[in-house]
């Protein structure tokens, strides 16, 4: 009996928990495709010793100028979607049209590296060949299309927002306070005539 008492309280606070993350949620459901713009910012960021080393294997065209521009960009993102949706007031559309140009030329920059790469790699005359040490070639293609798959989630989060809020918002949250049920039955009335 001793044991299910804390099972018990446990499992309620495992509740509460979820349910206190629901209500937070309802309050800014822009935290959703803010998830997914700091997973695509980590995925980039974490691994960039392969992308930096496979830059300065292949030597294309721009690929340089991407990876910076693809690294810049993930940070600036992160301060455009903050400005964009400022506490307790509406969302700014001018930054909103930033935050898409931004994803969109992330996408573009991701694009032009791998494409760099698959040229590279499947070239006629002296093609760079992926082997054990070269593996860091084909972790940073990974990679770049993992930051592709994120940023495109992020950027389709951010446009079906309006229609996901409101399912969102729809879900009950309320506490159901024991006792409350029977509020009809309890007489408030002076009877001290």
């Amino acid at each position: 009996m001793a044991d299910q008492k804390p099972a018990k309280k446990q499992d309620s606070g495992i509740r509460e928990f979820f349910r206190k993350s629901m209500v937070s949620l309802k309050r800014s459901p822009q935290k959703i495709p803010l998830v997914f713009l700091v997973i695509a910012f980590l995925i980039y960021s974490l691994n960039l010793s392969p992308i930096a080393n496979t830059t300065a294997k292949i030597n294309g065209a721009n690929m340089g100028q991407c990876e910076f521009v693809a690294m810049l960009f993930s940070i600036l993102a992160f301060v455009v979607f903050l400005r964009t949706f400022p506490r307790r007031k509406p969302v700014k559309k001018v930054m909103m049209g930033l935050l898409f140009f931004m994803l969109s030329l992330l996408v573009f920059v991701d694009s032009v590296y791998i494409t760099r790469i698959t040229s590279a790699v499947t070239r006629p005359e002296n093609p760079v060949v992926i082997e054990e040490k070269t593996m860091y070639i084909s972790t940073a293609q990974t990679v770049v299309i993992l930051h592709i798959i994120f940023v495109v989630l992020t950027a389709l989060l951010l446009a079906l927002l309006p229609l996901y809020s409101k399912a969102i918002r729809k879900i009950n949250t309320s506490i159901e306070v024991e006792g409350n049920e029977n509020m009809e039955a309890i007489d408030i009335s002076d009877d001290e005539d």
